[in-house]
C-alpha cells in the first residue's frame, strides 16, 4: 500500500443521505486514510441503492489510487451533479476499496449511526 494511505473497516453502522432518501447503509464500510486529508468512507457497492446513482462521464486520476469515475445522485429535489467516486480498477496498494463507493461529504451526509 502507499506508505500514506491506510485502509481499514469503519466500526459500526454508516449511512449516506441525499435529499431527505436514505442512499446505503452498511456494517461494512472502509475508512480510507491518506496523508493529512480527512478520512473518507467507502460504501460497499452492494449496500448502496443504486437507482439512485447516474454514471458520469466525469473521471479522474489518482497517481496513488488510480482512475476514479463518478455518479450523480439523482433525487426528487434534484441532481447532485458528481456526487459519487468510485475505483473501478484500483492500483493494487489500494486493492480493497475495489466495489466501493464514496461521496462529497459538502454534498451528502455521511454518518455513523
Amino acid at each position: 500500500m502507499a506508505d500514506h494511505i491506510t485502509i481499514r473497516p469503519a466500526t459500526g453502522t454508516w449511512v449516506v443521505r441525499a435529499g431527505g432518501a436514505v442512499l446505503g447503509e452498511t456494517t461494512r464500510a472502509l475508512e480510507l486514510i491518506e496523508g493529512d486529508y480527512d478520512p473518507v468512507i467507502y460504501f460497499p457497492r452492494g449496500d448502496v441503492a443504486m437507482t439512485f446513482l447516474d454514471a458520469s462521464d466525469r473521471t479522474s486520476t489518482c497517481p496513488h489510487k488510480g482512475q476514479a469515475s463518478y455518479y450523480s445522485i439523482v433525487t426528487e429535489g434534484g441532481t447532485l451533479q458528481d456526487a459519487v467516486w468510485s475505483y473501478e480498477d484500483p492500483k493494487d496498494a489500494v486493492a480493497e476499496i475495489a466495489g466501493h463507493l464514496a461521496f462529497y461529504t459538502d454534498r451528502v451526509a455521511v454518518e455513523q449511526v
